[in-house]
């Protein structure tokens, strides 16, 4: 089959051929139609990871996914061959990954049927971003009248969560800058503000002069959090996904404080999946791009993701266009920054 793969960390992702993984005990064998591109997979590439990750070599790269149960081995009965799947696949232990023809997963792990009237390229960019997104909205307990600032908002997860928040009766404060403001209310914002424009918390507070009760931040480094986190109010949550937190000096300060790793599992995508047929969650493509093309696209989101994490000012992310149709997450690139998520097509 044919793969994007490198074959140690820090070489330069190439297309290459590698035999068709063969399903196990509690696996299905999916061929792949789409695989969505997310930071996480670059960092992977150059090694960011080594330290925590157990990868074996050549390594095929992505984890994202959506396609067609090919095959399955012994004992699975949840999913069935020729059904529609998306999810994460990402098994670094076994060279496995989404940017192949073809890739495993256990059956009990976080693979589901896709939602009903959604084409793979839109499937294969919901799993990492929605999950994350729906996990940590929860974890914040974010609930009806309390006030929530999402700092990345203009992201993948940062879409997901100003949409997901919006929906428990919350209101949405989103970071965001003019040319996006328009996308953010679409999506659930009650309010917008523009971290080019001044001071943040100024901002912020300059309507909300008694604070706000929870913070939602992608972006984020520890200087940016703990200014950022001056406006909570006396039991307030901050959610960092960049484990940018002190939870003891938020503690200290009546804050609780939470640096948040997501556990991707096959309820959550159920759950998006439920969300995306009643029309409550919608993804953005920004592009979508070839298999052989694939490392050129990761090289442009590296690109764009660092760009990114050194605006003039710490929280707020890029700009995009309204999105236009159900949803998918996560890209970027010098000229506007955010504007959805990059797809590549298997």
């Amino acid at each position: 089959m044919q793969a994007i793969a490198v074959s140690e960390y820090g070489a330069t992702p190439a297309l290459t051929q590698l035999p068709r993984p063969e399903p196990g005990p509690g696996e299905i064998l999916v061929k792949l139609i789409a695989a969505g591109l997310n930071p996480l997979d670059w960092k992977v590439a150059d090694g960011l990871l080594k330290d925590s990750l157990d990868a074996s070599f050549p390594l095929i790269l992505g984890q994202d996914g959506a396609g067609v149960v090919e095959d399955a081995g012994e004992g699975v009965t949840r999913l069935r061959h020729g059904e529609q799947v998306y999810g994460s696949f990402f098994g670094a232990a076994r060279g496995l990954g989404t940017y192949a023809e073809y890739t495993l997963a256990r059956e009990d792990g976080p693979v589901a049927r896709m939602p009903q009237g959604m084409i793979y390229t839109q499937a294969a960019a919901v799993p990492t971003a929605g999950m994350t997104a729906l996990a940590m909205v929860e974890d914040a307990r974010v609930d009806t009248g309390q006030t929530v600032l999402v700092v990345g908002a203009t992201g993948g997860v940062g879409q997901a969560a100003v949409q997901l928040a919006a929906r428990t009766g919350a209101k949405v404060i989103a970071t965001a800058r003019s040319d996006m403001a328009g996308t953010m209310r679409r999506l659930g914002a009650a309010e917008t503000v523009d971290h080019s424009k001044g001071d943040l918390n100024a901002q912020v507070l300059a309507a909300h002069s008694d604070g706000i009760d929870a913070v939602l931040d992608m972006v984020s480094d520890t200087a940016a959090t703990e200014a950022v986190a001056q406006m909570l109010r006396p039991g307030g949550t901050y959610m960092s996904t960049t484990w940018s937190v002190n939870p003891d000096s938020m503690a200290a300060k009546g804050l609780r404080g939470v640096n948040f790793e997501g556990e991707p599992s096959a309820d959550l995508l159920d759950r998006l999946s439920d969300l995306i047929d009643a029309g409550e969650l919608r993804v953005v493509i920004e592009r979508e791009v070839p298999l052989r093309d694939a490392p050129d696209a990761l090289a442009a989101n590296r690109a764009g993701f660092r760009w990114r994490d050194d605006p003039p000012h710490p929280p707020g992310r890029a700009t995009g266009p309204a999105p236009s149709t159900p949803l998918a997450l996560r890209s970027g690139n010098r000229a506007g920054g955010a504007r959805g998520k990059t797809v590549v097509r298997v």
